[in-house]
């Protein structure tokens, strides 16, 4: 792409983010921030780094409403995550989904007070030794966090590259290539932003906002931008599962999962078919989809009264069940109990 044609289009796409784009996000003005009713003044970068982290499986709106927040209400520095505990790392986190993340967090936070004095570095190299931090949120945090002049490539701007060069296969250093081809130097954090922006709320999967896009007379996608990028379909497999409150003295039994995905998280006993069978004396409760990477699961959920205590769980009362990390496929099954 010409000069000439980089540098109008850079300069549509500040104009655009400037009228449109999401500016008030609060970690996109943490230096303003200094003490509100809900968040005590924080690092910068530690603040970037929590919403990069929280972003990558889940909306924008589910977030700030109900995460960002709290959670830094309760580990407001990198050194607070290193010395909390897991179980109360992923009660906050409970409801997030993609429990490794959190995990990865106290990681990552260990990691800096060894190497580099408590703070997250400056550096993509150093930031990308971390746990949990690949190319993408090095980049966002060198560019948010400390205004360094980086290119980076998340799940939207690859949408968005992909249907302005129209690339059906691009690799990511293809497309990390690209990124940097259009890198406004001169004002870097606002591009970036807008291109996060124009991917979220303009270019979008399916039926994209042509019309009103600020790359409309640059980009060559622009009359068939379904066919940008070519995504292979997700096959789910369909499962039917059979959870049960298993009830004893007021007490229901539970598990912590050793499962990569949910591990240290807990779930009520969960059987498949042929186990359920074998149980006896069950109220049903009712049924519930749940999505868990590549299943399809239907839920259907009993309610069954123990004369002997099972040494396979633990038994928890309803109160203590509020002060445990749940799976979110628990707490879903939890809305079927009146407490």
């Amino acid at each position: 792409m010409q000069k000439q044609i980089i540098e109008k289009l850079q300069k549509k796409l500040l104009l655009w983010y400037e009228e449109k784009g999401r500016k008030d996000l609060p970690w996109r003005n943490l230096q303003s921030i200094h003490c509100d009713d809900r968040l005590r003044q924080i690092d910068r970068a530690y603040g970037v780094y929590i919403s990069e982290i929280m972003l990558q499986q889940t909306q924008v709106k589910s977030v700030l409403e109900k995460f960002y927040f709290p959670f830094l209400q309760k580990f407001p520095t990198l050194q607070s995550l290193a010395n909390t505990n897991e179980d109360d790392l992923l009660k906050a986190w409970q409801g997030l989904g993609y429990y490794n993340r959190a995990r990865n967090l106290k990681k990552a936070a260990l990691e800096c007070m060894e190497k580099y004095s408590g703070i997250l570095p400056k550096e993509l190299k150093k930031l990308k030794s971390l746990s949990g931090i690949g190319a993408y949120t090095a980049g966002a945090i060198a560019c948010f966090a400390y205004d360094q002049k980086v290119a980076f490539v998340d799940g939207n701007i690859r949408r968005v590259l992909s249907r302005l060069f129209a690339l059906k296969n691009a690799s990511m250093k293809e497309l990390e290539l690209k990124a940097y081809e259009i890198l406004n130097l001169n004002d870097t954090f606002n591009h970036n932003q807008a291109l996060l922006d124009i991917g979220a709320l303009i270019c979008l999967p399916k039926n994209p906002k042509c019309g009103v896009c600020p790359f409309y007379d640059f980009c060559k996608a622009k009359f068939n931008p379904n066919s940008y990028p070519e995504n292979k379909k997700i096959l789910y497999e369909k499962l039917n599962l059979f959870l049960i409150f298993m009830e004893y003295k007021e007490q229901i039994a539970i598990k912590k999962s050793q499962e990569k995905l949910y591990k240290g998280m807990y779930n009520f006993p969960l059987f498949k078919e042929d186990e359920f069978k074998k149980q006896k004396n069950m109220i049903f409760l009712g049924e519930f989809k749940h999505s868990y990477t590549k299943y399809k699961i239907n839920i259907k959920v009993y309610h069954q009264i123990l004369k002997i205590k099972t040494k396979d769980y633990e038994f928890k009362n309803f109160k203590e069940l509020k002060h445990i990390p749940l799976s979110i496929l628990s707490l879903k099954a939890l809305n079927l109990i009146k407490f």
